[in-house]
């Protein structure tokens, strides 16, 4: 990502969480009533340009892997927060809106970012006139040079308490040491806490169509200056986490089964490429 400029792949990820809300049947995946508002005028039109349409089954498995990946991590949070965990940590937010429908007082919410990402979102929440809760906290953070646990600590953070994490989007764009920088952060605090992120697998772990899927995607991110640099298999990924204490890893079949049985439009996961992991310290 360039030092200066927003996240462009968190914009196109916002844009289809938008899309869910308008174009999608419900009961929807990820009910979100901020994901349209925050976009606001500024990208409305590229919201109406979203492509919905079901003829183009890669754009709809892309879109529901997005509204699923946000939904797993707050079902994810529920459980935590069940069992009494009180702070929640977005690693890499983009324009995520957890923060501003969060249903439990006690949660504080830490969004961390780069500096550029957090400072247009928050342009984006002003311009909208949407207000940001007393209990969200923004924490600038570049992963590849900044410590985390530092940054963190500065605005707040409670490293002695649990915390549960949320690491979406984020993992295909770092170095394998930035990437093994974070886990050993989030290993080392409390017994209780806990992380879901999503993973993709490399391209020689995949099917021909997909790699030609994946060929597609890579292009297009690299155009945006976001390049993919990391992927794991499930073993390899499964061997990263061996400090926790439960994990569980799903797929497409796993998540559709989940999330989109029953469903009367045609939103599903397609392909084996992008997974969704969780684990518990």
């Amino acid at each position: 990502m360039e030092p200066a400029v927003p996240s462009k792949t968190a914009l196109r990820v916002a844009l289809r969480r938008a899309a869910h809300q308008l174009y999608d049947a419900h009961p929807l995946v990820l009910d979100d009533p901020i994901a349209v508002p925050i976009l606001g005028d500024t990208y409305a039109e590229e919201l109406r340009r979203t492509p919905t349409r079901p003829d183009r089954p890669f754009s709809v498995g892309l879109r529901a892997f997005m509204v699923a990946r946000s939904r797993y991590a707050e079902d994810n949070l529920a459980q935590a927060v069940a069992a009494g965990v009180t702070q929640y940590v977005l690693l890499g937010a983009g324009l995520d809106t957890f923060a501003h429908r969060n249903p439990y007082s006690q949660v504080r919410v830490f969004e961390v970012d780069h500096p550029a990402t957090q400072q247009w979102k928050r342009e984006l929440l002003q311009t909208s006139r949407i207000s940001s809760p007393a209990n969200l906290t923004y924490a600038a953070v570049d992963f590849e040079r900044e410590s985390l646990h530092e940054r963190l600590q500065t605005v707040g953070f409670d490293a002695k308490a649990p915390a549960f994490f949320a690491w979406l989007g984020v993992v295909p764009y770092l170095t394998l040491p930035a990437f093994r920088s974070t886990v050993s952060f989030i290993a080392s605090q409390p017994v209780g806490s806990g992380l879901v992120l999503d993973y993709g697998q490399p391209r020689s772990a995949l099917p021909f169509f997909e790699q030609l899927a994946h060929d597609s995607i890579a292009s297009r991110v690299q155009q945006a200056g976001e390049p993919f640099q990391l992927f794991f298999t499930p073993p390899e990924i499964a061997a990263e986490f061996t400090a926790f204490r439960t994990l569980e890893d799903l797929g497409t079949p796993e998540i559709n089964k989940r999330y989109f049985t029953d469903r009367s439009d045609s939103l599903k996961l397609l392909g084996t490429a992008i997974r969704l992991l969780r684990v518990w310290l």
